[in-house]
């Protein structure tokens, strides 16, 4: 397993090793105690599925609220996505700063996004499954989110078409006006 940090501090890139010969192959998506030994120790307690059947397809910029925070843990199984994650922690030297990432069922790469960051993708191919652990339960009243195209931010979504958008994504507030309660801790 090879983890890589990005840009933004606490938000990884996790390459599993794989493993094949004329069979298919095989790899470990998630093993906590190799994971803790790199400094990751989050305990995930969920698996979620996503389906999204359409390119374009774009999701987020999603968070919940303290204290329902979570982390997520994402990778993409079908198709590809470009998966994105923005640091809201009110305070920090990388505040309203993205990162970008492919994630393919061909590339495996896995994006770490800890709590206080926003997160969304957006679908590069059509028939596209994601699939992500969280480390804590998903709380409605707790929900945030952030409009995909906050120029602020100035995320590079890598396609010129018109987004198929959720109507709560639609209506979502820019990073200034959105609820938040993160703050940086160093």
């Amino acid at each position: 397993m090879k983890i890589t940090d990005s840009k933004l501090p606490g938000v990884k890139i996790i390459e599993p090793s794989v493993f094949g010969d004329h069979r298919g192959w095989f790899m470990e998506t998630h093993n906590y105690n190799k994971l803790k030994e790199e400094g990751i120790d989050i305990n995930f307690i969920q698996d979620n599925q996503s389906y999204s059947a359409e390119k374009g397809t774009l999701r987020g910029l999603h968070y919940q609220l303290e204290p329902k925070a979570q982390a997520k843990l994402i990778r993409c199984t079908k198709g590809a996505i470009f998966d994105v994650a923005v640091d809201i922690r009110k305070g920090s030297p990388t505040y309203g700063k993205w990162f970008g990432l492919e994630l393919s069922a061909e590339n495996k790469k896995q994006l770490l996004v800890p709590r206080g960051f926003a997160h969304g993708f957006i679908t590069i191919t059509e028939d596209v499954e994601v699939q992500y652990k969280v480390d804590n339960d998903y709380a409605p009243n707790s929900e945030g989110g952030i409009i995909w195209n906050d120029t602020t931010i100035g995320i590079e979504w890598p396609t010129n078409i018109e987004p198929i958008l959720s109507d709560k994504d639609k209506v979502a507030l820019t990073i200034e006006k959105a609820e938040n309660n993160f703050v940086y801790e160093e």
